[in-house]
Formats: structure tokens, sequence, C-alpha cells
């Protein structure tokens, strides 16, 4: 039992113990965990050969002190977290139940007494010893070590205010709060595992409002997995910085209005009955109940590691647009590492002094796409020569110009190297990209994000890493004969609001091929979509997915329960409500007016196409009918209720769906 109980806290009696840069191996360049120590990390003195029995390393607090050797808990790697959490201490739990399936744990592995530990905090550091754990309170009775040792940052802190301190707590301390000093036994192994896994348990797991949730089991699959993950994601710079900012923010947020809603909640049991200030104060904590609602179902996409890129993060670009220069005057950009004199004829022929008056244009002449793209202001023209280019920083283009490729795309590579959110970013008015081939590296948001504005993308290569191509809401993406891949996410990700068209192109080897986010929230216009003669294939999941919330689905069920009453085939006429009607007549009728265009296509196919519309077409009605209960119960009665004002797709038409995992077309509920 002791072994097995060891090997679940992270201890394996048949491999050395890692040092605590090491993170015991899996984890091993994870950057420090909050609530270390100050510098303890950067400042370890681990002695890997351990004294016989402690199978922990060790490690010292930065400068000169005269502290003990702690030891190295706070670089435990994500999987031995997880069985400890899973196997040993919370299992299959409710929200209510974790502080008592903590306590029994915590009251077989640790010592009840006579180990020494650091009180740290933020001001100071204080050797204390133990003399009593109650584990239900997750507390600790001490004592100040002899001889007395302390450190603060603040010169006006001493050890009389530390025992002061101690006083008015009782002399009993958070067991989240006491680092354990080394001992080369092994007897206080599990005693250090055991507090570390409290301390980062109520640090980075635990939520305020948690005791409250719907009293549930599984706690640890719906609360403790999911975010024990991100938190590790976080470390290992698999989440883009500003998602990781955003998510931080949603947290503070939360607990702020949490505290204030238990104020209120205090404070009306101390009001008179049916009094004015009780009434005003119900309002109120309705108030907060809903913000505290809407920000944990925030808090929970991010922590979902699909969702969290479906939904959880809509970056802006901080670029801002130069406009044109001061006289107006248009300059070209040409990118070469190396011109040679034949190179600069063919440009003179091909590309410089083919319009009338070229002859009078300005030419500047780089050897990075960076430096060209950052010199160029409104209607400027980038070329880029053949060879390999590789950018160690994101390519954001702010204002309308074009960026076009001297040769075929797999002699024009752009390769992005070092960390980094995003590949290119687009939020100009009207930007062109054409016959280059962008291979990505090391990013952790997509290849290309179109912020805003137009972005058309033409006889490209996309060799992504991450996430593929982004439209965000209310922009545009015009792709044309050209080729995406290699997405670990979805090949193209479409947001409500946005509009995006696709051509001529390829989009394989991803998670997903397209994926379309719609009715995260019922005030979001739906995308407009066209998908005309594009191959989508071997992708892991679906060729095209569509995103929406469970309720919305029960809602459309309902509706087409109502409309199987109604299903006589009769073409659409003009302005017609949808909601009865025969998906197979619709989609004629909709021919018959020139909205879809299909066209014969290759045999075995056509029907993925004719799947996707008819999906979408259900969609676009339930949607234009929450819109007009909206308009409705505003006052507002007159709606255009024809299918085209409501509808998300514009042409779909010719697609080839070949051996994609799961199939053409999907829906996926959250």
């Amino acid at each position: 039992m002791a072994d097995e109980l060891l090997a679940g806290l992270g201890l394996r009696p048949e491999a050395p113990a890692p040092g605590p840069g090491s993170a015991g191996g899996a984890a091993g360049e994870a950057a420090p965990e909050e609530g270390s120590p100050p510098d303890g990390d950067a400042s370890s003195d681990c002695n890997r050969q351990d004294s016989p029995g402690s199978r922990l390393p060790r490690f010292v607090l930065q400068g000169e002190t005269c502290f003990p050797e702690l030891f190295q808990t706070g670089h435990l790697p994500p999987y031995e977290r997880f069985r400890a959490y899973q196997d040993y201490i919370l299992a299959d739990c409710k929200a209510s139940e974790v502080r008592e399936f903590t306590a029994e744990f915590l009251e077989k592995v640790l010592e009840p007494s006579g180990w020494r530990a650091v009180w740290h905090t933020s001001v100071f550091e204080v050797l204390v010893e133990v003399t009593d754990v109650d584990c239900a309170a997750l507390e600790a009775a001490v004592r100040l070590a002899e001889p007395c040792l302390c450190e603060a940052r603040t010169g006006t802190f001493t050890a009389e205010c530390v025992r002061e301190l101690l006083e008015l707590k009782g002399w009993r301390l958070p067991l989240r709060e006491l680092w354990v000093v080394f001992d080369g036994s092994g007897v206080l192994d599990q005693t250090a595992l055991a507090v570390e896994h409290v301390r980062f348990f109520y640090q980075h797991i635990w939520r305020s409002w948690d005791e409250e949730e719907e009293d549930e089991y599984d706690y640890f699959v719906r609360c403790v997995e999911p975010r024990l993950r991100l938190h590790y994601d976080i470390l290992e710079g698999r989440v883009p910085s500003g998602l990781v900012a955003d998510y931080r923010g949603l947290l503070a947020r939360g607990e702020g209005v949490y505290r204030s809603f238990l104020d209120l909640r205090s404070s009306l049991s101390a009001c008179g009955a049916d009094s004015e200030q009780e009434n005003v104060s119900m309002v109120q904590g309705l108030e907060l109940y809903s913000e505290l609602e809407q920000l944990k179902q925030k808090l929970k996409l991010i922590e979902n590691p699909l969702l969290r890129y479906v939904f959880g993060y809509q970056k802006n670009s901080n670029v801002q647009a130069k406009g044109a220069r001061p006289r107006g005057q248009r300059v070209t950009h040409v990118v070469s590492s190396t011109m040679v004199t034949g190179l600069l004829q063919a440009l003179l022929r091909d590309r410089l002094c083919q319009e009338p008056g070229a002859e009078d244009t300005e030419v500047q002449f780089h050897r990075d796409p960076l430096g060209a793209i950052g010199a160029c202001y409104e209607g400027d023209r980038v070329i880029v020569c053949p060879g390999r280019y590789v950018v160690q920083g994101a390519i954001s283009i702010a204002d309308s110009i074009e960026l076009e490729g001297y040769g075929l795309p797999d002699d024009i590579v752009i390769e992005k190297r070092g960390e980094g959110d995003t590949f290119v970013d687009c939020s100009g008015a009207d930007v062109r990209i054409s016959c280059l081939k962008f291979v990505q590296h090391d990013a952790v948001e997509g290849i290309l994000v179109v912020h805003r504005g137009r972005t058309t993308v033409e006889n490209c290569v996309l060799q992504c890493e991450t996430t593929g191509v982004t439209v965000r809401t209310s922009a545009e993406l015009v792709m044309r004969a050209s080729d995406l891949c290699g997405a670990k996410g979805a090949g193209v990700e479409i947001y409500p609001g946005s509009t995006c068209s696709l051509s001529d192109s390829g989009i394989h080897h991803c998670r997903e091929g397209i994926l379309i986010k719609d009715f995260l929230d019922e005030h979001y216009d739906l995308p407009k979509i066209s998908l005309v003669n594009n191959i989508i294939h071997n992708n892991e999941g679906y060729g095209v997915v569509l995103v929406k919330p469970r309720i919305f689905s029960d809602l459309q069920e309902d509706a087409q329960g109502g409309a199987d009453e109604n299903k006589a085939p009769r073409a659409l006429p003009q302005g017609a409500d949808p909601e009865g009607a025969d998906p197979e007549e619709l989609l004629r009728g909709l021919a018959r007016k020139g909205a879809l265009h299909p066209r014969p296509g290759p045999p075995g196919h056509p029907e993925g196409n004719c799947e996707i519309v008819s999906e979408l077409m259900a969609a676009s009605a339930q949607k234009g009918r929450l819109r007009r209960k909206r308009l409705s119960e505003l006052g507002i009665t007159q709606a255009d209720d024809t299918l085209m004002a409501q509808g998300m797709f514009v042409a779909i038409a010719e697609n080839q769906f070949k051996w994609n995992g799961k199939g053409s077309f999907g829906t996926f509920l959250f």
C-alpha cells in the first residue's frame, strides 16, 4: 500500500528523483508555477544524489540565506498530478465533498507533528515547526522554530511582527502557505507532496463558487481535469497569450462578483421582511447572479480544449493603418535575398513596367518580407522573389496592399519560426495575397487571421501547424485556387457575421475541414458562405462542421416536429416563410431563383453538398425565428422573412468530399 500510494503521489521507487529543473521528466521545460517560493526554481541547488530514503529533490532559497533546504515539489508533471487527484484525493466526489475527501486523504499520508516548514507569504518567509495538523480545516498548528529565522522584503517587518501576527491567527496557518523542510530519511516525502497537492489545488483548480454548483458527482471530470490541462497548456506555451490574459481577467472578475454576491446575500438576511431595501437588494442580487453565470460560462469555454478555440478568443490586431503617403505616391517593394541582373530584367519586363507611367514608380528593395511590409503604406505593392525567407515575428498587414510572389508558390516560401501567436494578421480594407507558400512553425494560433476588411488569397499554399485560416466577425475572406493542409484544428474557421468565399481550393489533412461558428449569441448575424468546386479530403473529422449550442438544437427539433405535419412538396414562392417547407423543395426553389447555382458534379459526391445545404438551411430558418421573436418582443413587427435574408449560404456546389474520417458534414453541440 505504501509503495502504491507513493507512486500515486508522484514518487516512483524504481526511478531516481528528478531535479527541480527537470519537472519529473514529462514537463521538464515547463515554466515555474505560480505560488512557488520566489526565485526558488532559478536558484535551485538540487542534490541528485539525495540521502538514502529520500525520493524527492531539494533546493534552497535564492541569495544569502540561513534557511534550510526545502523539498522541491513545484515541478510535478501533469500525469502525476492527474493520477493523484483522480485516484487518491478526489475520486468521484461531489463539489460539496471536496474538503471532506481531501481531509480523509491527508489523515492517511500527513505526519501529524514534528516537522519543520517555511511559512511563505508575499511579504516574508519564516521558519516554523508544526505541532499539530487539523486535516478538516486544512490548517496546521505551529510555533516559531529555534533559532528564529525570518526574512522580510520590507525592513519594517521584524520577527516581533511575525510573533504578533501568529498570535492573531491563533498560531494556526493554512497548509498551502507552508513549504516542508527537506529530510533525507524519506519519512516526510509523502507529507511534502500532500501539502503540494493541496496548495496547487486551491491556487489553480478550485473556484470560490464551485461548492454552490449543481451537486453532481464526477467533480474531477467536470472541473479538475479541464482546469489541470489548461494550466499545463499555458505553462507549455500552447495557449495564445491574449487568451491567457482574458482567462485570468475573467477569473478575477468572477471572484469579485462572487464576493459581492455573498456580501449582498448576507445583508439580505439582516433586512426586515418586505422592506424596500430588501426589494432593491433582490434586484441587485439577480443582476450579480446573472453576471456570475455568464462569466462562469466563458471560463468553461476556455477550459474546454476544443471550445477554447471555437468561442473563447477573438484577438484584435493592434497594428494601426498608416493610410496614404503625404504626397499620395505609391511604392513597389521588391524582396530578394540577392538581386542579380537577370532577375532584375525579368522583374522590369513582367511586373514593374507593365502599366503606362510605371517608369516613374518608386521601387524599394528589401532582404526580408517583414521589412518590406513594415515599410508599406496604403496602395503599395510587395513583390517577393523566389527564395526561402525565415521570419521570426508575425506579419501584420493593416493597410490595403498587394503581397505577391514572383513565380510558383513552391519556389517562394515564407517560413515562420519562433514562438508566437499568429503568422499573418490582416486588418486592411482590401488586402491581396497571391503566389506564396506560408509554412508555420511553433505558433499557438492560426496561420492567417482576417480581423476585418477583405482579404483575397489566390494561388497560395498554406502549410499549417495549429489552426488554419480564421475569418473573424465582420471580416471577409476570398480564397481561390489555394491549398491548405496540416491544421491541428480546423482548416478554415468562420465566425458569425463574417463573409467567406472558397473556390477551386483544397483543404486536407486537418482535424476538421471547415468549422462554422454560429449561434453563440443570438445577436450575431449569420455568416455568408460560398463553397464552390473545392476538394475537402483526408481530414480527421468532418469536411464541414457547424457548431451550435444544445438548446438551439432542441428548438430546431421542435420546429422540425411541427413541420412534419406540412410536408407536401411545393416550390418556395417569393417571400414565403421557410419554416414548414420540405428541404428538398426549398433547395429546388432556391436553385430556380439562382441562389445556389447548382451544376453537375462528379458522381458520388453531390450528396455532400445537399447535406450541408439542408442543415444550414434549417439552421438559418431557426435563426430567423429567434430574430423575429426578439423583434416582436421589442415591439417591431416588420421583419424580412425571406430565406435569402436569413440564409447562411450564398452558393454551395460541386465540392468533393473524400476520405474524411467522420463524413462530409457534422454538427457539434455544446
